[in-house]
């Protein structure tokens, strides 16, 4: 019979879960625009998927996506996979600058799963000439070779 194994998993456990706790304290972020938020590996995909946007530049804003034919997009009912099929997904509904308008993210909540995973809570606005479209989104992250990507993307709106 071994010595006290479980007090030992029971400390494992213990000193584990304290720093995924400790982790998670330092990442949420509040009721605050990407821009006012404490720059993260995760929240610097944010600000540059939201600075490509503002550019123009569709393929800038889905390099925060994983390239990867298990990317999951669903938004207004419907359910893209794969990283080109949302690529062409979003070059068709935003065509040119105007229909793309200038994005914000705010209310960022980051939630560490882990070490190389996190789930974002967050809320997106368009401002364009003629409306100025709003909702939520819940992002799944992965690490992977160092960096962090988009492997799910849950993005509503709200009634105008």
């Amino acid at each position: 019979m071994k010595p006290f194994p479980s007090l030992r998993l029971s400390l494992v456990a213990q000193v584990g879960a304290a720093a995924v706790i400790a982790f998670a304290a330092g990442l949420h972020l509040g009721a605050r625009p990407v821009s006012e938020v404490p720059e993260t590996p995760i929240t610097r995909v944010l600000e540059d998927q939201v600075a490509a946007w503002n550019r123009g530049d569709i393929d800038g804003f889905m390099a925060g996506y994983e390239v990867s034919d298990t990317l999951r997009f669903a938004s207004g009912g419907d359910v893209t996979r794969g990283w080109k099929s949302t690529l062409d997904r979003y070059r068709n509904r935003y065509p040119d600058k105007a229909a793309m308008g200038t994005l914000a993210f705010s209310n960022l909540e980051v939630t560490p799963l882990g070490s190389d995973a996190a789930v974002v809570f967050g809320q997106w606005r368009l401002t364009r000439g003629n409306d100025s479209p709003q909702g939520l989104f819940t992002l799944t992250l992965k690490k992977n070779a160092g960096r962090w990507r988009i492997l799910q993307d849950h993005t509503s709106s709200a009634a105008p």
